[in-house]
């Protein structure tokens, strides 16, 4: 049962192939340079590759507005090169998923065409269709500050048809029978050349009813416990990692009471609280969603993700709230997207500030869940916010200090390497922090090797500490006769915390990261000063611990 839940204690490093590395210099990454690159994943720790859309499109929207769910676009490759980079990835023990994004396609893709061109063709029931343009058309854009309509005319159609996104992405009719056969059929594809799973794009948006005629789409759970089965029938530990920025209370509909329907979701409501107290030190709103988030099936799982292709959504939290990370993190507009997001990289949003770095990178390996990592997080990588929207975040991989980061021959990458300021590929790359000790990438390195070592965080139960310091967060977890204990300081001055550590036996806290130990004083407390965004990784109980090896 445990191999089948493989995700519980996995490390998930999510990239775009057109950007990790190019090896036929036309500016554009391929799979043959992410091949190349998976010893340096399999040495940083990774466990699972997440891949950002490779299949082919017209490339209006990064990849997600796929024409054919069944290939690879010419620039990254052949679905032969992509065959040898899963078996590359199995051979080193590292699984892969890939982006599914089924809401929509193309209007470039065959269906659409052969939709808007024939009335009569099976594909127009594909999509979803009408002869008057409805009253609602101005309402539910995913981009409303592009997007002025959910609905365009097509001449050829002489009809409108639905796009929850941009007009060069119309819906699929998902509650169309033939449509979900043929998900599932594209699921099957990909996993007889060797995926793990899928992150599926925009789950809520698939599952809900489409159209002019209702007004509160209606969700079908049930299809998500059709796609859980499918892929339990044909591969059994494969699984779905979920885009569902839902509220916490329909969480439970997601996951399926049992587990029967979605494995994994990302955590989008102790995301933004996190950020809320990683820009203020007040804990008390992310502590409140944890607590909130916390019932799930043994097992589901969240997947907890600092920044990742998109901007970081700001939309659950209170106004107040939202300005407050604006203020700390986005103040000019430039680094603002619709007025309800950031869309830079961590490091400059931390003004390069390594001991926020590591706060933040120790906070998310140690939330209940799963960590997803972003690639160029483990060097500090920067943005450029001269580029437009979101692509801003999502320039090339910087490998070196050799013309255009090491990530290409051409003079023209696919999008500009960062060159100037701090965090220019001069400055910043794996090649030079590969040969200092005290790197970000070193640290990170041996923290992705203690988290896999600490299952108790992705397995166990959790616990809030009460310490009676809104910024510090205090989180124990307990998992077959084990536990562990995590504490961060989210403020910019030191700060002594006191408590009790439920411990059994000698309640010793044995520090994971350095010689720092705790012991309790006569009353039970322990006593910890934290310096300034200070953690501590602590395992509970006596330094015997160090001589037992918890069986996973």
């Amino acid at each position: 049962m445990i191999n089948d839940l493989w995700y519980k204690n996995a490390i998930v490093y999510c990239l775009s192939v057109g950007t990790y590395l190019d090896t036929n210099a036309d500016g554009i990454g391929d799979f043959r340079g992410l091949l190349r690159r998976l010893d340096y994943l399999q040495g940083l720790g990774v466990t699972a590759i997440w891949l950002l859309p490779f299949q082919p499109s017209p490339g209006r929207d990064d990849g997600y507005d796929v024409s054919d769910y069944y290939g690879v676009d010419p620039r990254y490759g052949s679905l032969g090169d992509f065959v040898e980079f899963t078996q590359g990835c199995r051979q080193r023990g590292l699984r892969v998923l890939i982006d599914l994004v089924v809401n929509h396609t193309s209007n470039q893709h065959s269906w659409f065409q052969e939709a808007r061109k024939d009335p009569e063709s099976k594909y127009r029931d594909w999509y979803v269709w009408s002869k008057k343009k409805p009253r609602n058309a101005n309402k539910g854009m995913v981009f409303p500050g592009v997007q002025k309509s959910t609905w365009d005319y097509d001449d050829s159609a002489k009809a409108w048809y639905f796009h929850r996104f941009y007009d060069f992405q119309p819906d699929l009719n998902t509650s169309n029978p033939e449509v979900q056969a043929e998900i599932l059929k594209i699921m099957g594809f990909w996993l007889q050349l060797g995926v793990s799973g899928f992150r599926m794009d925009a789950v809520p948006f698939v599952i809900s009813t489409k159209g002019a005629i209702p007004r509160r789409p209606t969700e079908h759970y049930d299809m998500l416990r059709m796609f859980s089965e499918f892929l339990t029938w044909r591969e059994g530990d494969a699984i779905i990692l979920a885009e569902a920025n839902v509220l916490p209370y329909v969480d439970m509909n997601y996951f399926g009471a049992s587990g029967e329907r979605l494995q994994m979701m990302f955590n989008f409501e102790v995301n933004q609280n996190l950020f809320y107290a990683l820009a203020t030190g007040d804990t008390r709103p992310l502590v409140k969603a944890l607590k909130t988030t916390k019932p799930r099936p043994a097992t589901a799982q969240w997947a907890h993700f600092l920044r990742n292709h998109d901007e970081l959504d700001l939309g659950r939290l209170t106004k107040k709230q939202r300005q407050a990370v604006f203020a700390a993190f986005g103040p000019e507009p430039n680094m603002q997207l619709y007025k309800r997001g950031i869309r830079r990289r961590l490091a400059p949003m931390m003004q390069g500030d390594r001991r926020r770095l590591e706060l933040a990178y120790s906070l998310m390996m140690t939330l209940p869940g799963t960590p997803v990592f972003r690639y160029g997080d483990e060097i500090a990588m920067g943005d450029n916010l001269d580029l437009p929207e979101r692509n801003c975040a999502r320039t090339p991989m910087q490998w070196s200090n050799e013309p255009q980061a090491g990530f290409t021959e051409s003079d023209k990458p696919v999008i500009p390497v960062v060159t100037e300021g701090p965090y220019g590929f001069e400055h910043v790359n794996v090649a030079a922090q590969k040969r200092d000790p005290n790197s970000l990438m070193d640290w990170t390195e041996r923290m992705i090797r203690m988290r896999k070592e600490v299952p108790e965080i992705g397995w166990g139960d959790f616990s809030i500490l009460e310490t009676g310091k809104p910024e510090v967060l205090a989180l124990r977890y307990d998992w077959r006769n084990n536990s562990v204990l995590l504490v961060h300081n989210l403020s910019p001055i030191p700060t002594e915390v006191k408590f009790r550590a439920g411990a059994k036996v000698d309640g010793q806290l044995v520090n994971l990261l350095s010689n720092d130990h705790s012991t309790p004083d006569t009353s039970g407390k322990h006593r910890i000063l934290l310096e300034p965004y200070g953690y501590r990784w602590f395992r509970i109980g006596g330094l015997d611990y160090l001589l037992k090896r918890t069986e996973i």
